[in-house]
């Protein structure tokens, strides 16, 4: 399984805002009731926008890009959420500690538990009540990507329970991840799931995959199983791109990003398709 996620580059005054503005509400009512979800066309020409927006390459027929961003007209927009930790940053943490400090898993000291790869403190989705209450603050995000008129959701970090100590099970994320697949389709909006094989069996209600380094790590054809080409593929190592080309090239929706997604026009941008 690959554990490696691209930094979000949009910074983290962008985020704390989004955070500070979004509302926590727990209702249900539909926020796109004339839309059925849309799942991404198989095959779909694909960009991973999440170090920050730009005009997509030319033939990209789907962009995912984060929240605080917005769509791009006349594409397929995917809405990325880091729905099961908390966003790194100081601003971030304190909105956290100070509206839901309840929220934030902890240890045996009392103190967050850090997934340490990405500093970033893990949600608290260990009991029914502490994911119904992280839905009042997670649902309205999704809310929000509808009404800006993304497509799909993208939770992020849904094996967050592989790096809790323990503290959390895989149950527990997949019982938060239906939640959140009944959330996003009540609001019109497709969800992928965000890597994490080991859920590939559970039928949790995703509609395509977001799967990182499948190639790099031979996963794509588990993720192939189960949403036939509904499966968009970002690489950062060129082996790992060429192995996925190689074999699934014309299957899948497969790219090669630099591991920070920056945007076109920086130094370090790297974009192909295969």
């Amino acid at each position: 399984m690959s554990l490696s996620r691209p930094a979000r580059a949009l910074g983290a005054l962008a985020l704390a805002t989004a955070l500070l503005t979004s509302c926590s509400s727990d209702d249900s009512s539909p926020e796109r009731p004339d839309r059925a979800p849309q799942a991404p066309r198989a095959g779909a020409a694909f960009d991973y926008q999440l170090g920050g927006a730009y005009p997509p390459p030319d033939g990209v027929r789907a962009v995912s890009r984060d929240r605080a961003a917005k769509p791009v007209p006349g594409r397929y927009n995917i809405c990325y959420v880091n729905a099961f930790q908390a966003q790194p940053g100081g601003r971030t943490a304190a909105w956290w500690r100070e509206n839901h400090p309840g929220l934030l898993l902890r240890d045996s000291d009392g103190e967050p538990v850090i997934d340490e790869d990405w500093k970033e403190p893990l949600l608290d989705i260990s009991t029914a009540a502490k994911r119904k209450a992280l839905l009042t603050v997670v649902g309205p995000w999704i809310d929000g990507c509808a009404r800006a008129g993304f497509d799909a959701v993208e939770p992020d970090n849904l094996d967050s329970y592989a790096r809790s100590d323990g503290r959390l099970k895989a149950a527990d994320g997949r019982a938060f991840a239906r939640l959140l697949v009944r959330r996003a389709h009540d609001r019109g909006l497709a969800i992928a799931q965000k890597n994490t094989t080991e859920f590939l069996d559970a039928k949790l209600g995703f509609d395509f995959a977001v799967a990182e380094e499948c190639g790099q790590y031979g996963e794509c054809g588990d993720y192939a199983a189960v949403y036939g080409r509904k499966v968009f593929d970002v690489e950062y190592e060129k082996k790992g791109f060429e192995a996925a080309c190689r074999r699934w090239g014309d299957k899948l929706s497969i790219v090669l990003r630099d591991r920070d997604v920056s945007p076109a026009g920086e130094d370090a941008y790297v974009y192909r398709r295969c």
